[in-house]
C-alpha cells in the first residue's frame, strides 16, 4: 500500500470501509443505500448530496472488487501523471457527471413510459408509482472508473494491454473504444433483468472526455498536461 499514490490509496480505503459499513448496517436492519445511493430526482428519497455519496457505495463484493481493481491499476498511473489534485477532481467530477447522466436517462424513461401509470407491477408486487420511484437507485464508482479507463486510453493510446480472454495484446485506445461500444449497445438493448447503469458509465466517459479536451486546450504548448 505504501507504493500507491495518496489519492488512489484513500479512494480504495474509503470504498472498502463504506462496503464494510453497509454490511454492518444491514445486520442492524439499516439500508445505507436508501440514504447514500443516488435516487431518481422525482423520488421522495432523493437528495442532491447523493450525487457525491452514491459513488462510494457498491451493490456487492464483485462490484466493489472490479471497480477498485481498475482504480488501483489505472488510477495510480493517472495520479502520478496529473498529480493528486487534478486526479481527485477528475474522479469526483466524472462520478457526478455519471450520476447526472443516469438521472437524465431515468427522467426520459419516466416521461415516455412511467408517467402514464399510477402503479407498477414488479413481478413480485404491484407498487404505487411513488414507492416504485424510490426503488430507482444507483450505486457504485463505475462512472468514475470508466472515466479513468478513458483517460488512460487518451494519455497512453498505444500502450499494449493483455485483456482476458484475448490471445494477443491490444492497444489501450482500442480497449477503450471497445468498452464504449459495448456499453452503448447494452444501454440501448435494455435487456430484461439487466440492472447495470450503462448510461452512467457512458456519462462518466463523456464528462471525462470533455475535461481532458479542455485541459489539453488550456495547457497546450506549456508542457504541463502533455509533453
Amino acid at each position: 500500500m505504501n507504493t500507491i499514490p495518496t489519492i488512489t490509496k484513500n479512494l480504495l480505503i474509503i470504498n472498502v470501509l463504506m462496503f464494510l459499513g453497509t454490511i454492518v448496517a444491514q445486520s442492524y436492519g439499516i439500508d445505507l443505500a436508501r440514504y447514500l445511493g443516488l435516487h431518481f430526482f422525482l423520488a421522495a428519497d432523493f437528495n442532491a448530496a447523493q450525487l457525491m455519496t452514491y459513488m462510494f457505495m457498491h451493490a456487492g463484493f464483485t462490484h466493489l472488487f472490479f471497480n477498485m481493481f481498475a482504480v488501483w491499476m489505472f488510477g495510480r498511473i493517472l495520479e502520478q501523471v496529473w498529480g493528486p489534485k487534478r486526479f481527485l477532481f477528475y474522479y469526483l467530477m466524472c462520478g457526478i457527471g455519471a450520476g447526472i447522466s443516469q438521472e437524465i436517462v431515468q427522467y426520459i424513461h419516466y416521461e415516455m413510459v412511467l408517467s402514464a401509470y399510477d402503479s407498477v407491477n414488479t413481478g413480485i408486487a404491484i407498487l404505487p408509482m411513488k414507492e416504485y420511484l424510490n426503488l430507482m437507485t444507483t450505486v457504485g464508482a463505475s462512472g468514475s472508473v470508466y472515466a479513468i479507463l478513458l483517460a488512460f486510453g487518451m494519455l497512453f493510446p498505444n500502450q499494449q494491454m493483455f485483456i482476458f480472454p484475448l490471445p494477443v495484446p491490444i492497444k489501450a485506445k482500442y480497449f477503450v473504444i471497445g468498452y464504449f461500444l459495448i456499453e452503448l449497445y447494452e444501454g440501448f438493448a435494455n435487456n430484461a433483468g439487466d440492472n447495470v447503469a450503462h448510461f452512467a458509465h457512458l456519462g462518466g466517459m463523456v464528462f471525462g472526455f470533455i475535461l481532458i479536451m479542455y485541459w489539453r486546450k488550456k495547457n497546450r504548448g506549456n508542457g504541463y498536461y502533455y509533453n
